[in-house]
């Protein structure tokens, strides 16, 4: 009996032999060849290095999301479909994040280790970044994902040299592990080689490593996963993914050739985009060791967004989207990719940033544009600075000192906090301030809207970390199954590189 090509792509998990004669599936007879097509598991799409080295089912990471909305429930919930979850720690009080780490441990089977928590680069928060890694150290945080790093900072290579350590057999093994999220080459690199010798000597001058974790660390790469951030949301060099995988793969090469460090031990993985079967079983196709996903997920329902927030994202279409100024990097003219649609925030955050860079004070601003900003705020700019000064007197004194004679300075701050409460706003689900809504968000939000229109995953009360995942993995099984059989010389109808979401118990 001949199989059709549905049957062929129902049975993934099944070793099938066919018999093919110009393109189409025959019974045996003369002339037809024999093709084999061995079984395709969605476990074994990515490399098996990554899920043994972190303890996963699937080499899938459920994306750090900053301040919360990558909550310790939607991490417990990615580790127990069998996935590397990340907290979104970033930007959280180091108490609250303590909290959540307590939670995500309660929450997880005793030596489970698929799991971790974001650390960002904080230059703007003197003494931040540091408090955050001798908190994960004492806590046992064992991977990290480390994002914003345009250089390595002394605190990462700190983190990274703090776990290594020499087996009896004399091989170097590490038991902090090092996500970096990068879109550049050049970064990347810095993660690839070992650790700056400069660094390492500060460190150990100033007791914060030994002298034989620093000799360690000169000899490993600061991390073994690099994640490629294609175009994503929140901070974004809005790059394609496939030229940036190859720039990465490429600089990989360079490191291990320049360094004799062995360029299978680097994983580099792919994130930013990935919102359908297609794009997981793309990545795969490219070489990824792993996929990542972010904005998709402050759709769920563990995300820490209100529900106002994962309305209007349910919505969202791929075009849907738009720039603004960053509130952590506003003065340097750095961007997020936000959501447009059903807010005003983007227009509004841009036209801040063009009053700030002209020059402009609150005080040298027309009567106009002044009425605009306090709109704005939704408060008068007096009474929007005294809560921004309180704030910056006390995670940045020098700032704070300077803005009080440079009223270009003080635009810039009450700007920063009006860009950080839009995102507060929308975790929190402010009814008033809907138009101010600063919402991360990429275009892979818009497609995968598309892909789970009219099935049971389009309603945002069944988004679930879980059935996102194994529906994304299982459908990329299909596809590439898809995949093989055009390989293998049989003719695929397009129709059949496509997977509607199902329900998985």
């Amino acid at each position: 009996m001949s199989l059709s090509v549905d049957q062929v792509l129902d049975r993934v998990r099944e070793n099938v032999g066919l018999y093919v004669r110009d393109g189409s599936i025959r019974t045996e007879e003369q002339g037809a060849r024999s093709v084999p097509l061995s079984a395709i598991y969605p476990e074994w799409l990515g490399d098996v290095a990554f899920a043994q080295a972190h303890g996963a089912r699937f080499n899938y990471v459920v994306g750090e999301m900053a301040r919360g909305i990558a909550t310790p429930k939607m991490v417990i919930e990615a580790v127990r479909a069998g996935c590397v979850g990340f907290y979104g720690s970033a930007g959280l009080k180091p108490e609250t994040i303590e909290d959540g780490v307590r939670e995500i441990k309660a929450g997880i089977a005793p030596g489970q280790t698929a799991w971790g928590a974001n650390l960002i680069h904080s230059p703007q928060q003197p003494g931040y970044e540091a408090r955050v890694v001798d908190l994960f150290l004492s806590m046992g945080v064992r991977r990290v994902s480390a994002s914003a790093y345009m250089r390595l900072s002394p605190e990462i290579v700190r983190y990274t040299a703090q776990g290594l350590s020499r087996s009896a057999e004399g091989n170097i093994t590490r038991a902090n592990h090092v996500f970096a999220k990068v879109s550049r080459a050049e970064v990347a690199t810095q993660f690839m080689q070992p650790a700056p010798d400069k660094i390492l000597k500060a460190l150990v001058a100033e007791g914060r490593i030994s002298p034989e974790q620093a000799e360690l660390a000169s000899q490993v790469p600061v991390a073994l996963d690099i994640t490629a951030e294609a175009d994503s949301g929140g901070h974004t060099d809005n790059r394609s993914a496939a030229p940036l995988f190859s720039s990465l793969s490429l600089a990989r090469d360079r490191v291990a050739a320049e360094t004799g460090i062995d360029a299978n031990s680097i994983r580099i993985g792919l994130g930013g985009g990935i919102a359908t079967p297609h794009g997981v079983a793309a990545a795969f196709q490219m070489g990824a060791a792993y996929v990542l996903t972010g904005s998709i997920n402050q759709a769920a329902v563990e995300s820490g967004l209100s529900e106002p927030a994962r309305q209007l994202l349910a919505k969202a279409g791929p075009a849907d989207i738009g720039m603004a100024p960053a509130a952590d990097m506003f003065e340097q003219g750095v961007e997020v990719q936000v959501l447009k649609r059903g807010t005003l925030f983007a227009m509004r955050a841009r036209k801040l940033h063009g009053l700030y860079k002209s020059g402009a004070s609150y005080e040298s601003m027309d009567q106009k544009d002044r009425d605009w900003l306090e709109g704005v705020l939704g408060e008068s700019f007096q009474s929007a600075w005294e809560q921004t000064r309180a704030f910056i007197t006390a995670s940045n004194p020098k700032e704070a000192a300077r803005a009080e004679t440079d009223g270009n300075k003080r635009l810039a701050l009450v700007a920063r906090r009006y860009l950080f409460m839009g995102a507060q706003w929308a975790r929190d689900g402010a009814p008033d301030r809907v138009s101010d809504y600063q919402i991360w968000c990429g275009p892979a939000q818009g497609a995968f809207n598309e892909w789970v229109a009219g099935t049971f995953l389009e309603p945002i009360e069944t988004r679930t970390i879980r059935q996102i995942a194994l529906n994304l993995m299982e459908g990329a099984a299909r596809l590439t199954r898809a995949g093989q059989m055009r390989a293998s010389g049989i003719a695929v109808p397009p129709t059949a590189f496509s997977y509607t979401p199902r329900k998985f118990l």
